[in-house]
């Protein structure tokens, strides 16, 4: 039998860990041992073998009945509302880029004239709307 130090003391040593380590994170993501693009890139292989087997094994569905609906609540409401705030501010750059492409993909999208409401040809708008945002994004 393999002894431990049991849960509690192995909690308690990690949230005093975590506590303290915001610097130590920093750190890692500034000076990696490793360039993260590199070596995640020659990951790619290992990511399609794990996803293909998660699937295979409907590891995403037991992992959602595992969970829960009151556990994915409590962990949206408890942490959710003070990180997506703080998130979204931060994202504003990135946002304005992908939407500039996304609005720009629009703009230069020439549509068919507008017909009568609920005429059926309006729909070919939206679908060539579609069709031009996809090809600029699909692969990306």
């Amino acid at each position: 039998m393999v002894k431990t130090k049991g849960v509690d003391r192995t909690v308690a040593k990690w949230k005093t860990k975590v506590a303290v380590a915001g610097p130590d994170y920093l750190d890692g993501v500034t000076n990696p041992k490793a360039d993260w693009q590199t070596e995640t890139s020659k990951a790619e292989g290992s990511y399609e073998q794990g996803v293909q087997a998660g699937i295979a094994d409907k590891r995403f569905g037991k992992g959602v009945a595992r969970a829960g609906t009151a556990k994915w609540q409590r962990g949206a409401i408890e942490k959710g509302g003070t990180r997506w705030t703080a998130g979204v501010a931060l994202a504003e750059d990135e946002y304005r880029s992908g939407m500039g492409e996304v609005i720009s993909t629009i703009e230069a999208t020439a549509l068919p004239p507008r017909g009568p409401k609920g005429d059926p040809k309006n729909y070919d708008r939206t679908r060539i709307l579609g069709t031009a945002l996809h090809n600029k994004f699909k692969g990306k």
